[in-house]
């Protein structure tokens, strides 16, 4: 694992992409090579190295935005076949349009489906050695957790449910007095000292991971162990790399005081408030006209006089309301009862409301809440004031979520699905916090590209 702009990023996943982008990069010169195999032919060196160049580049972003490159996919939302496709299309769809308007880069159709099919034996090929060989238990790291209660149990739960699990779990090392969850404990009063277990099982990092932070820790032991050379971890910090949220089970206010991130001075508001009006007038320049018919379909389904656009106060930066614009998805008295979350088969939505909350074209309208600065274009999604009161209330650090603008994409709406309850709510609010702490405009951009898979698999959407 390494930390890029103190986002977290699988170095597998990451030789991963460039394993891919290499395949992509060489399939258009394998395509003319078929294409041209007993003529000449037609294109020059350099032309050959642009035209793989971008053809690489394009579908390397569109595998990144479909989400094959995130380690937290878990094996029910994988879907290789499905998410290779999507991006192959959406890929084929941006290389038609930079053919269009720099009709110097484009290559023969047929030297395209020579290379887009070497791509894909090529993808696939790579994909099944990486599965194969990265899954070697000897490539893992040995992980030694020194607790044997709940949250050490919820360590083998949390990586068991991934596709590529980067460390095996060795052993748990049991406290005196501590309740027991799992099998096998290892004991210390077993006459087996700390630093001697960690030899036996070559173990490459310790988690300290006890329910109760009041048990006495091996103090000595681990100070010796980490001066040997293998790093000692708390749990929050544990979690923050492999899952990249927040634990709010664990989270303290002293961890907050003395952690890394939550940096927000010099030129950093500066460099977001410059990303989000670029970004926003870019897609305003390609989406207008989606905008427009979203538009004109509500016009006649409900009529002239039924209102387009929905206006509701929201809570944001720094706890200061604003009106959020959204388009109106539900019928003009949706909300005659007073504010409720919106089910899965709410009645309240209209037809055309069904299509545009799945392909989150309702949100569009808050493009130009971006432009007034009263969101961001990535961030933590805003709330309305009668459920933040609530959660302030019973939700700890739920404030916190506040200190950035809210946005109309976030790293929540990517890594969990649509929150219609409390439960929901406290775990979207561990990437909120993740993202709060380690913003920055790698991250965004990284949430703005996989905002595609966000939309294509209705995370959030409702």
């Amino acid at each position: 694992m390494i930390r890029i702009f103190r986002h977290y990023i699988s170095k597998a996943y990451l030789g991963l992409m460039l394993a891919e982008w290499l395949v992509f990069l060489f399939a258009m010169s394998w395509g003319a090579a078929v294409r041209f195999l007993y003529t000449a032919s037609w294109y020059s060196q350099h032309e050959m190295i642009e035209a793989s160049l971008v053809f690489s580049v394009v579908f390397t972003l569109s595998c990144s935005g479909l989400g094959l490159y995130r380690k937290t996919l878990d094996r029910e939302e994988y879907n290789l076949i499905e998410r290779i496709n999507y991006s192959y299309v959406i890929a084929i769809f941006i290389l038609a349009t930079i053919y269009y308007v720099i009709p110097e880069l484009m290559l023969a159709r047929s030297v395209l489906v020579f290379a887009i099919f070497f791509s894909l034996v090529g993808q696939l090929l790579t994909r099944y050695l990486f599965y194969r060989f990265v899954n070697v238990e000897k490539l893992k790291r040995s992980v030694l957790v020194l607790g044997c209660g709940e949250r050490a149990r919820d360590l083998n739960v949390m990586n068991s449910s991934f596709v590529y699990r980067g460390f095996n779990i060795v052993g748990y090392v049991a406290l005196e007095g501590e309740s027991v969850t799992v099998d096998n404990p290892i004991h210390l009063n077993g006459g087996e000292s700390l630093p001697s277990i960690v030899e036996r099982l070559e173990v490459d990092e310790i988690v300290i991971a006890i329910d109760d932070r009041r048990k006495k820790l091996p103090v000595d032991d681990l100070l010796d162990i980490k001066m040997s050379g293998v790093p000692v971890m708390d749990l929050q910090t544990f979690y923050e790399r492999e899952k990249r949220l927040i634990y709010l089970e664990t989270l303290t206010p002293s961890w907050l005081v003395f952690c890394d991130g939550f940096v927000n001075d010099g030129f950093r508001p500066i460099v977001k408030r410059g990303f989000d009006i670029v970004a926003s007038l870019l897609l305003l320049t390609v989406s207008w006209w989606i905008m427009l018919l979203t538009a004109l379909a509500i016009v006649l389904e409900s009529g002239w006089r039924a209102p387009v656009f929905y206006r509701q106060i929201r809570v944001g930066y720094r706890n200061q309301p604003f009106k959020v614009i959204k388009f109106r998805s539900m019928r003009v008295d949706a909300e005659k009862n007073g504010a409720q979350w919106a089910s899965q088969t709410d009645d309240r939505v209209t037809k055309v409301g069904n299509v545009i909350r799945k392909f989150r074209i309702d949100e569009l309208p808050q493009l130009f809440n971006v432009l007034k600065g009263e969101m961001s274009f990535v961030g933590p999604r805003p709330e309305r004031p009668e459920f933040v009161q609530g959660f302030e209330q019973t939700i700890p650090y739920y404030v916190e979520r506040h200190r950035v603008k809210p946005g109309i994409t976030g790293w929540a709406q990517l890594c969990y699905p649509y929150g219609a309850s409390e439960y929901d709510t406290w775990q979207k609010l561990q990437y909120d916090l993740y993202y709060v702490k380690n913003y920055s405009l790698f991250l965004d951009m990284a949430i703005m590209m996989s905002t595609v898979e966000v939309v294509l698999w209705g995370k959030g959407a409702r």
